[in-house]
């Protein structure tokens, strides 16, 4: 099958090809993300590999239909990215990765915790200018501390399970399902309680800014806000103020609503401009992380073989295991 892969960078490509070989598929990597703009790139290709930022529109989808298209392999878990009644409707599949490594993004929440309550950050940039004094660099122990987890699915369960390993009382909360080895609470139960609040939980219309005005003040006062999931749960002009005042603590972020265009790019000398986010970064209680929770190698391969699954599968059936669907 001939495969044009979109928003290829080295990385990408290492794995891809890896996976690849032997599985009788014909790859085309390209550096520009699938928009309405770049689809006719993919013509005379069979199906296309994506990730996160591209843009399957349906004006996207469309283009990519007449030019031969048939099938859209995500190369990720979320396909909030993806118009799949559009897809549906021009008969073209649609296939995700639903676990590539879920221990690769609750390592990176962790580790997020970590530096934030010990300004582990801010305490590197210090001694490597000569200044090893520990005045603002109190933090607390987690031992003891009541952590609340929204969304308990493969990366909220492995969370919850490390959190629990530190000695912490885990809350969790979900809309769709239940979890016996923790305490399943309300999601203002989880806010109030709670001194570290991770969200683990897809972007949907019900989702998006979760975290906003009215539920941020429903949170403990000095809780810590950790998201390493979408960027779209949480309202980051909303946080501004509580960070200010003190009602955050910290704020640990993986990914940011407008990251497109901004995360995976060296803007380093450049005036990139995106206000909200250059304010967020003055703050010296946040911590904000490329939508980078992903990349570990283990995490690389099994996505870039799940994709070649995928491909494989729907080349051969006109399905796969991993199909998603507008219904």
């Amino acid at each position: 099958m001939k495969v044009a892969v979109f928003g290829t960078k080295p990385y990408d490509r290492k794995f891809l090809e890896a996976a690849a070989s032997g599985a009788g598929h014909e790859l085309t990597f390209l550096e520009p993300r699938l928009s309405a703009e770049t689809a006719a790139l993919a013509e005379g290709h069979e199906a296309v590999c994506v990730f996160v930022h591209d843009k399957l529109s349906r004006e996207a989808l469309q283009t990519l239909h007449e030019g031969g298209t048939r099938f859209v392999a995500l190369r990720c878990a979320g396909f909030n990215n993806v118009d799949l009644e559009a897809a549906r409707e021009l008969g073209i599949g649609v296939a995700r990765v639903p676990a590539y490594s879920p221990y690769a993004v609750a390592e990176h929440a962790v580790g997020l915790i970590l530096s934030l309550n010990r300004k582990l950050h801010r305490a590197y940039n210090r001694a490597r200018e000569g200044n090893f004094a520990l005045e603002g660099l109190l933090g607390f122990d987690i031992h003891g501390k009541t952590v609340g987890v929204v969304g308990i699915g493969r990366i909220g369960h492995a969370f919850a399970n490390i959190m629990r390993g530190f000695g912490c009382r885990v809350l969790v909360h979900d809309a769709f399902t239940t979890n016996d080895e923790f305490e399943n609470v309300s999601l203002e139960q989880l806010l109030r309680e709670s001194d570290i609040v991770s969200l683990h939980c897809p972007l949907t219309p019900e989702t998006f800014h979760l975290i906003n005005t009215q539920t941020i003040a429903q949170m403990k006062p000095g809780a810590m806000l950790i998201n390493t999931s979408r960027g779209g749960l949480v309202d980051a002009v909303a946080v501004l103020e509580p960070l200010r005042s003190g009602h955050l603590s910290a704020l640990g972020l993986d990914v940011y609503e407008e990251e497109d265009g901004i995360f995976y790019e060296d803007h380093g000398g450049a005036v990139w401009g995106d206000d909200t986010l250059m304010l967020l970064m003055a703050f010296p209680n946040v911590l904000i992380t490329g939508h980078q929770a992903f990349f570990t190698r283990e995490a690389l391969e099994n996505i870039a073989h799940t994709t070649m699954e995928n491909l494989s599968q729907w080349e051969k059936s006109g399905t796969c295991a991993n199909c998603v669907s507008s219904d």
